[in-house]
């Protein structure tokens, strides 16, 4: 059973005063655009809606899914941001490569999340046909552009300071390393 969560109540967000001072990226993928763009703009809309600054949005596009996690990642290096929406849509056909396209996007995103510098926000759809993907992009499931954007605005009050990761550096040295955010957030769960 899939649950709408694009309906949220407002009072659980951070302040708009808060949200105003706050940075956003949204990355989305033009393949399948006609879900993909109505998902931006439910994540876009959200965002506005709840006081964050239309200023401090950075939309940027994809050719695909694929590509969401290249320019994540680029746009973590160069902004400071308190969260990444990440945006896509791939539907099943009938070989692999649904598969090799969905788990592609999902180790990028979950690398990029370990790494614990910005959140990054998994809005993709992996659905087995068109139906699917229009219920889930403002149809009787909802819109999870806005549950990315409402998932964002509660990832991080405070973006991690920028960290510059030298060439060969594996997660474990990122996990040791000084200014490890995922790290702290897991050892504070630690009894």
């Amino acid at each position: 059973m899939t649950t709408d969560l694009s309906k949220y109540d407002a009072s659980q967000l951070p302040s708009a005063d808060v949200l105003g001072r706050q940075r956003y990226a949204i990355i989305v993928a033009d393949w399948n655009s006609d879900i993909t763009y109505a998902m931006a703009q439910g994540a876009l809309d959200t965002l506005i809606q709840n006081g964050v600054d239309p200023d401090n949005i950075d939309i940027r596009h994809v050719p695909g899914t694929v590509e969401l996690t290249f320019a994540a990642a680029r746009v973590i290096e160069e902004e400071r941001l308190h969260a990444v929406i990440v945006i896509g849509c791939v539907i099943q056909g009938d070989t692999p490569h649904f598969d090799y396209v969905c788990q592609s996007v999902t180790q990028g995103v979950t690398i990029l999340n370990a790494q614990g510098n910005v959140p990054v926000v998994f809005s993709v759809l992996t659905v087995l046909d068109k139906q699917q993907a229009l219920d889930r992009c403002g149809g009787k499931l909802g819109n999870k552009g806005v549950e990315g954007a409402y998932t964002g605005t509660f990832e991080n009050e405070d973006p991690a300071p920028l960290v510059e990761v030298a060439p060969g550096m594996n997660l474990l040295e990122l996990w040791h390393g000084p200014t490890c955010a995922f790290k702290d957030m897991a050892l504070q769960l630690l009894p």
